[in-house]
């Protein structure tokens, strides 16, 4: 099971909200390159980072920390927040991205992502399929729309869109365990998907739940910055 750290930004600072909620937000003092270093010296290979500001805006702003980590590090980053155009989606690319992350234009411009599809090829994007009570959210979670998760994941998985992660968002910064019933009626449904579960990793044990559920990796966050998790009890996990 793919270990992926998340690098949550505001301001280039490295946060984490909780819910989803930009007033209920966490400053970390380290620097996010510095933390991208980190987790690259313990034998980390993913990162997904998360421009908050971006997605709050409806246009990308963090590009300077992306071009930072990319630079100076050899993680394989998938980067989003506020992706709304093509040209965000090639700047994402040259900047050394090696996924860009969409979530929101998937759910609102379906025909706009399909045709980015399309033209960069469905192993480019990790699509986020962020849910509050199974319905889509977008908009940095600030809107819940009526589109149900199944189908939504579907639509995508028909045009070759593989990689997927999934956030239940009343689990996102609460530590209180992963929403593993959401994940095993999503897998179950939907077998030749790479799952990446996303919200609620509090425990080293959690993430044993996740990967005998059948989730291809986990997106973990605040549990190592509040170190309930170390980086060193995510070796094993590491392949």
């Amino acid at each position: 099971m793919e270990i992926i750290p998340a690098i949550d930004l505001i301001d280039g600072k490295l946060v984490r909200l909780t819910e989803g909620d930009y007033s209920k937000k966490t400053v970390y003092q380290t620097d996010p390159l510095s933390m991208a270093m980190q987790f690259e010296d313990a034998g980390i290979i993913r990162l997904h980072v998360v421009d908050l500001d971006g997605a709050k805006k409806g246009s990308v702003v963090n590009w300077k920390v992306l071009e930072e980590i990319t630079a100076k590090t050899s993680l394989l980053v998938d980067f989003g927040g506020g992706v709304k155009q093509e040209s965000d989606v090639q700047r994402i690319i040259e900047c050394g991205a090696s996924w860009v992350t969409v979530g929101s234009m998937a759910a609102k411009q379906p025909a706009v992502f399909s045709d980015w599809l399309d033209h960069y090829g469905s192993d480019r994007f990790f699509l986020g399929a962020d849910v509050r009570d199974e319905k889509i959210a977008v908009g940095g979670w600030l809107e819940t729309t009526t589109q149900d998760v199944q189908a939504f994941i579907s639509s995508y998985t028909q045009l070759g869109l593989r990689y997927i992660f999934c956030t239940d968002i009343s689990k996102d910064g609460k530590l209180e365990g992963p929403a593993i019933p959401l994940y095993t009626k999503i897998l179950n449904s939907n077998s030749d998907v790479q799952l990446v579960a996303s919200g609620g990793v509090a425990t080293i044990d959690d993430l044993q739940l996740l990967k005998d559920a059948g989730c291809h990796g986990a997106i973990i966050g605040k549990a190592i910055y509040e170190n309930r998790i170390t980086i060193a009890q995510l070796k094993k996990f590491i392949s």
